[in-house]
């Protein structure tokens, strides 16, 4: 690569092939969603939530057994499984959203098949690989307390706001606060860039939202607005992903060695 541009357009394929590596685990469960909806017999012997659920469960051994993850990420991201897990019986039981084949399937918990904490684990290996993969530095990175007091009022509000007062609004402005200052340094290729990590965080949010879409298009789960047929999920869940997104923020900080830039590697 000689000149600007043809370095610019090669870390910018750098960047491309490290995120598609990174989200490897939720592409893959992706695609299983999407193949099972489209090809899988509906008088199979077996459910299809199942398939999905031994699936998932396949590819996270696979996973484990090539190394793709280590060990420290597998923890984090079985921690995030159960976080998961929990919150889908309760928002079920509330009827937030509902799993409309759960009564085909054996592996299944109280309306809620078992493949669900995967997708939840999803989210937790994306994070905890690219930021191996794009081996993260921040400036200004907030306390690690303060993340972990965050992440836990954000776990309770989405149980208590069916309740009592939902206060996402302010942990909105508390996470503005928090993430705000802090720069994010990540390394497409040789040299390491930034960005805001406020505005990495709203950017990965987005694409879980996009996820989101293909999923209930794939009728793994469907909202109460699209049980007459699919229509794109609202743009309020943007805001739910963007906190949810937050805890597995903070479950893989908690395991990665947050440090600063080295200064001698940044252009």
């Amino acid at each position: 690569m000689r000149g600007p541009v043809t370095l610019a357009l090669f870390e910018f394929l750098a960047f491309g092939i490290k995120q598609g590596w990174a989200c490897l685990f939720g592409a893959l469960m992706l695609g299983v969603l999407v193949a099972s909806f489209l090809f899988y017999p509906a008088e199979a012997a077996l459910a299809r939530y199942d398939v999905i659920t031994l699936a998932a469960i396949a590819i996270q051994a696979v996973m484990i057994a090539t190394r793709l993850e280590s060990w420290a990420e597998v923890r984090v991201i079985a921690v995030f499984h159960a976080v998961g897990t929990a919150m889908e019986i309760f928002k079920v039981a509330v009827g937030s959203w509902i799993y409309p084949e759960a009564g085909e399937a054996i592996l299944v918990i109280a309306g809620v098949p078992l493949f669900s904490g995967f997708m939840y684990a999803s989210v937790g290996s994306y994070l905890a690989r690219v930021w191996r993969l794009f081996d993260f530095r921040f400036d200004r990175f907030p306390p690690l307390w303060a993340q972990g007091l965050l992440a836990l009022a954000i776990y309770i509000n989405f149980f208590t706001h069916h309740y009592t007062l939902d206060v996402r609004l302010g942990l909105f402005a508390v996470s503005a606060l928090l993430y705000g200052p802090s720069i994010i340094w990540f390394r497409p290729d040789r040299a390491h860039r930034c960005m805001p990590l406020l505005l990495g965080l709203v950017l990965v949010a987005l694409f879980i939202w996009f996820a989101e879409n293909l999923g209930t298009y794939a009728r793994a789960w469907t909202y109460p607005g699209q049980h007459e047929g699919w229509t794109p999920v609202s743009l309020a869940k943007l805001g739910s992903w963007y906190l949810l997104m937050i805890i597995s923020f903070v479950l893989v900080a908690a395991v990665q060695r947050a440090g600063p830039p080295d200064r001698e590697e940044t252009p």
